[in-house]
């Protein structure tokens, strides 16, 4: 399965990206001496998050090569990148701080992957994710419709077409709250938010997700046939949400904060 993780592609909307994640920073007691990103994509949020954070040690940990290639240019004392699988990912007590955001999606079972994580967290220490819940908008429900027809259908195999993550992984808030308390965080803050992003137009949608969901099919198809599935999915999108200049695209995310117990 090829890394079809593009950097430059996912940075397109930098911008729009950064704000979840400034909000979710802004959930935590700072300053924190250590911490893990778990997710940490091309790097340069980590190093705002140890900035912004007074962290002395900071480890940022992805699964994609490409990704990490330009986190070198966000290394500095006390801020490393390492390649890693967030899904299986733990450390005995070893951090104040485990951030992940907008990567737990990717992996299921999140109980469990919670759980890994929380033992990673020294007493009293602290967990931040942010994840998206937007299976139910068009972005995401035309990508599955347009997997299911042919060509592509026949082109993803015995398989099939690669599920959704968001819509077969994340849980709803109250799931997540009830989630941390079991977990043993004596504090939490758990919400569900809607980004109102402003985007130049209807057709700026398949760039968004070019860089996120429509990376799933991209690893299962070969070029010709991923052109023709973008091409296909743009076409449909636009007959179901409208030619708009500008666009307004609202945008749904669970941000999740807790403070574990002593």
């Amino acid at each position: 399965m090829s890394d079809a993780w593009d950097p430059a592609t996912y940075r397109k909307f930098a911008g729009e990206r950064r704000q979840p994640f400034h909000d979710l920073l802004a959930l935590l007691d700072a300053p924190v001496e250590s911490a893990v990103d778990l997710g940490c994509g091309p790097g340069e949020l980590t190093r705002l998050a140890a900035d912004l954070l007074g962290t002395r040690a900071m480890v940022g940990i992805d699964n994609s090569e490409s990704m990490l290639v330009d986190s070198g240019e966000h290394v500095r004392d006390g801020v490393s990148f390492e390649f890693g699988d967030i899904g299986t990912w733990t450390a005995a007590a070893a951090f104040d701080l485990v951030l992940a955001n907008a990567s737990l999606q990717w992996v299921p079972d999140h109980p469990t992957v919670l759980r890994r994580w929380t033992a990673a967290i020294k007493p009293g220490g602290q967990l931040a994710v942010q994840v998206p819940a937007n299976a139910n908008m068009a972005s995401h429900t035309v990508a599955g419709e347009i997997a299911h027809r042919e060509p592509f259908l026949s082109a993803f195999g015995a398989d099939g077409p690669p599920g959704d993550p968001v819509e077969d992984n994340v849980l709803e808030p109250e799931q997540y709250a009830a989630l941390l308390y079991e977990l043993g965080f004596t504090d939490q803050h758990v919400r569900l938010q809607v980004y109102p992003h402003v985007l130049a137009s209807s057709r700026s949608v398949v760039d968004w997700v070019r860089g996120t969901t429509l990376t799933r099919f991209q690893r299962r198809l070969d070029a010709d046939m991923f052109a023709a599935f973008v091409n296909a999915y743009e076409n449909r999108l636009i007959e179901v949400i409208g030619e708009h200049v500008p666009y307004f695209f609202p945008f749904r995310r669970i941000l999740m904060w807790g403070r574990r117990g002593d």
